[in-house]
């Protein structure tokens, strides 16, 4: 049964496109690691984990050091990517996972389907289960493939996975969270290679959102980087299991070597200096595994190894270590080998650079600005707009950036406070009773930015991840 379903989907994934095939469009490939964090890669120093193809991407293209997630948390930051608009006026602004993306929501793969694209997505939606309104084929992709419920990724041993929202059963799999017969993410690494294979020869978008290194942490003991690790005496457990750090430091290390892969793929395929391939994390790293001996986490993702200075918090609210992600643009010929860019951005930003790549328009809706001329330097011939200000919202706090100076309400409890992160970037040091103006200013954006939210709908409760409960 699940051999049939699968070659179902390759079917599918590998018939001929109706769109035009327009070669002069460059391909687009978005891998989006989830909790990644800032500094846990080779080449930003840090002192275990080994990415070579990370880091070589970095090196032959451009790294961006305060282009910043969307939100703090799965499902908002991925909303603000897909629809282009910060977590004010996107739809999804919660972490709820079932309830989506509305149907009038307009989509950066809608919008490059239209201009001649194959979009394909692979790993974890999480803006809309089955039976409602936000799933992703109704959000204008060809396929997807992977889990559409964000709780329903928390396992790599899942019974089923889900295409353009059919259960494809994992035979084997019993719903035990750490081990199984399949191996999830082989899947979805898979069907990924396999739509780029298909769609070489037509402009395609490859949006490639993997759960990796997220917990619950497992993966299959043949798997050479859990080899390289698992005897590791590390002084860092978690509840989950024994060998959570030891998982983790794996989880990251596999996927380096799966980007390696698509990179040669795509140069197999004589298509790599035709395609942009970006590499970012989706929100701020998590400091797992704290003891005495690691305050900052067992691996430290938001802690500087060369400074010692380190992002406050992390996933789940809006200082730095929320929001400082990786982010990493390669594109032979065209991106500057080496190069960094200043440049504050975030995700928002990505639905009119992903228009502007594709030769066509963001919509009106979107809260981003085009990176276009920074990813091209001076062979764009444009100047690069900067934001008047950046902001986020979730059920229970608010932050808003303006240049250096950046405002977060951490709670419903609390005051504002005000940081000015050239010279605190810590956020260490409150400045808002100093500086009210600025303050004032600053809270004027916040006002102008929030609106009430609106939902997407559920069609049928009975279809969707919470609905058959894994069976």
């Amino acid at each position: 049964m699940f051999y049939s379903l699968v070659s179902l989907i390759v079917l599918t994934m590998t018939s001929c496109s109706s769109k035009p095939n327009k070669v002069d469009k460059p391909n687009i490939v978005y891998i989006m690691m989830d909790e990644w964090g800032y500094y846990e890669s080779s080449g930003m120093g840090h002192p275990i984990l080994d990415t070579p193809n990370i880091d070589k991407l970095a090196s032959d293209g451009m790294r961006f050091t305060q282009f910043l997630a969307g939100g703090n948390v799965c499902a908002p930051t991925r909303s603000t990517i897909i629809t282009g608009q910060h977590t004010g006026h996107t739809t999804v602004r919660s972490n709820s996972g079932g309830i989506g993306l509305a149907a009038d929501d307009i989509t950066i793969a809608k919008v490059l389907s239209d201009a001649g694209y194959a979009t394909g997505g692979f790993g974890k939606w999480g803006l809309g289960d089955v039976g409602t309104t936000g799933v992703p084929e109704k959000q204008g992709f060809d396929t997807f493939f992977g889990y559409y419920h964000q709780v329903h990724a928390h396992t790599y041993y899942p019974k089923y996975l889900v295409h353009n929202s059919k259960k494809v059963p994992l035979e084997g799999n019993t719903g035990d969270y750490l081990s199984g017969e399949i191996f999830s993410h082989h899947l979805i690494h898979d069907k990924g290679l396999e739509f780029i294979r298909a769609k070489k020869d037509e402009p395609f978008f490859a949006y490639m959102a993997w759960t990796p290194p997220h917990g619950y942490w497992a993966m299959p003991e043949e798997e050479p980087e859990w080899q390289k690790y698992k005897d590791e005496p590390w002084d860092a457990t978690n509840q989950k299991g024994k060998y959570d750090a030891q998982m983790y430091a794996a989880m990251v290390e596999m996927v380096d070597r799966q980007i390696g892969e698509i990179v040669a793929l795509l140069e197999e395929l004589g298509i790599a200096d035709n395609t942009i391939v970006f590499v970012s994390g989706d929100n701020g790293g998590q400091p797992y595994f704290e003891n005495e001996k690691h305050p900052h986490g067992f691996f430290a993702p938001n802690l500087d190894p060369k400074t010692g200075k380190r992002f406050r918090g992390g996933k789940g609210n809006f200082y730095e270590g929320g929001l400082r992600i990786p982010f990493i643009a390669y594109w032979p010929g065209k991106i500057e080998a080496g190069s960094v860019s200043n440049y504050l951005g975030y995700f928002p930003d990505i639905m009119p650079t992903l228009a502007d790549i594709a030769g066509t328009v963001a919509p009106e809706s979107t809260d981003g600005i085009s990176i276009m001329p920074t990813l091209l330097g001076e062979k764009s011939n444009q100047h690069q707009k900067q934001h008047d200000y950046l902001y986020w919202e979730d059920p229970k706090s608010r932050a808003i950036r303006m240049g250096d100076w950046k405002a977060i309400k951490p709670n419903k409890q609390t005051d504002y406070e005000l940081y000015d992160l050239s010279a605190d970037i810590e956020e260490q040091h409150n400045l808002a009773d100093e500086h009210p103006e600025i303050l004032k200013k600053i809270l004027s954006y916040a006002k102008e930015a929030h609106r009430p939210p609106k939902s997407g709908k559920v069609l049928d409760s009975s279809v969707g991840f919470k609905g058959h409960k894994q069976d």
